[in-house]
């Protein structure tokens, strides 16, 4: 079409010819060639359109690669708006609790002081009005209530028991004085603990380890044994008579005589006790005197089997190697029976009766003063 009009555009442009008649194969030919130069434009037309048809496709191919992209960038964003609120919130929560477990604390702490001041406050109150109503009666009562204390500890303990006693008399002599009839009981529990303590025998200790000791610094000086033989039987020794007509048998008995005196053979019967060596000696001297200091430590730890032991071993010592004839050896074998005959385990009482019942009345008393006291302040 815009060919054609071209044409005729050429065709109005251009002066007017005479028109010469033309032969027919003339013709021919135009009509050929118009349909082969409208192919050219056709195919332009149709490049043109599949072009743009393809430059379309693209685009919107383009276009929705961008949009994805764009959605994946929101995703992304919102996923990271997402987070950084959770990491906010996380971060907030830790915050509080951290800022309430530090008020807490500090609430805490303040109830704690407060706390421990008011204690203060109330023992110092307590105090006032223990100082307030203190009776002369009542230092009498923890006087004696301290006396009977310390005589536990030396029974328990030490095992003193005359110190014991004397410290419970004391007691007792202190709840005299107060003259109440309401600490009857208590003084009838108390004799009953002083009947107890009295009843029990008494060891002096010091003086048996004393005595022991005594007995170490003799050992050195008692005589060992000699060698010890049996005894032979006695021979009759015949005499001479003084009448002349026995001069034959008279002769003969003095010949006998000398020629038995001359070389003389004794039979006995039994095995001779050996002497010790000096340095058996030494070791024997020794060996007692640490069954005597067996004895002594035992004495003292109250172990009535190994001080009889020790002391037993010691007198059999004695008996065999130290001469049983001599003074002081029989003084040393006698001062171990005696030694040997005391007791050194005594049994004595678990507790004391007094203890429990002056603390109650102790209590008892201080209880209604306090409470007299608060009444008359208030």
């Amino acid at each position: 079409m815009t060919d054609e009009k071209k044409l005729e555009s050429d065709n109005k442009a251009t002066p007017a010819v005479p028109v010469t008649p033309t032969k027919p194969s003339t013709q021919k030919k135009e009509k050929e060639q118009q349909p082969e130069s409208a192919k050219p434009a056709k195919r332009l037309a149709i490049a043109a359109l599949i072009i743009s048809i393809i430059t379309a496709g693209a685009g919107v191919i383009y276009i929705n690669q961008q949009n994805q992209a764009l959605k994946q960038q929101v995703v992304a964003l919102s996923s990271q708006l997402s987070n950084t609120q959770q990491q906010v919130a996380q971060q907030l929560e830790s915050s509080q609790q951290a800022t309430e477990q530090i008020t807490k604390d500090a609430v805490n702490k303040a109830q704690v002081a407060i706390s421990q001041q008011q204690k203060s406050i109330e023992g110092l109150q307590l105090a006032i009005t223990d100082v307030k109503g203190r009776r002369p009666n009542d230092w009498l009562l923890a006087e004696a209530d301290y006396l009977v204390k310390l005589a536990g500890r030396k029974l328990f303990l030490e095992h003193d028991v005359v110190t014991a006693t004397k410290l419970m008399e004391s007691a007792d002599q202190r709840i005299a004085t107060l003259n109440d009839p309401s600490l009857v009981p208590l003084r009838k529990v108390m004799a009953n603990d002083i009947t107890k303590l009295r009843s029990l025998p008494l060891l002096d200790k010091d003086g048996v380890a004393l005595e022991l000791i005594s007995l170490q610094t003799q050992i050195d000086k008692l005589p060992l044994a000699n060698a010890i033989l049996p005894e032979a039987p006695e021979e009759v020794n015949k005499e001479v008579s003084q009448n002349i007509q026995d001069w034959q048998s008279n002769l003969k008995t003095s010949l006998n005589n000398f020629a038995e005196h001359f070389i003389t053979f004794r039979v006995r019967d039994g095995s001779a006790v050996p002497l010790l060596s000096p340095q058996q000696h030494f070791y024997l001297r020794e060996n007692i005197k640490g069954k005597l200091e067996t004895a002594i430590k035992a004495t003292y730890s109250e172990q009535e089997a190994i001080y009889q032991t020790s002391l037993k071993v010691a007198g059999e010592w004695s008996q065999t190697y130290f001469n049983q004839d001599d003074n002081a050896v029989k003084q040393f074998q006698a001062s171990l029976d005696k030694l040997s005959k005391v007791k050194v385990d005594l049994k004595y009482p678990n507790k004391f009766e007094t203890n429990q019942v002056l603390s109650d009345i102790i209590r008892e008393r201080l209880r209604r003063e306090v409470t007299t006291i608060v009444t008359e302040d208030k």
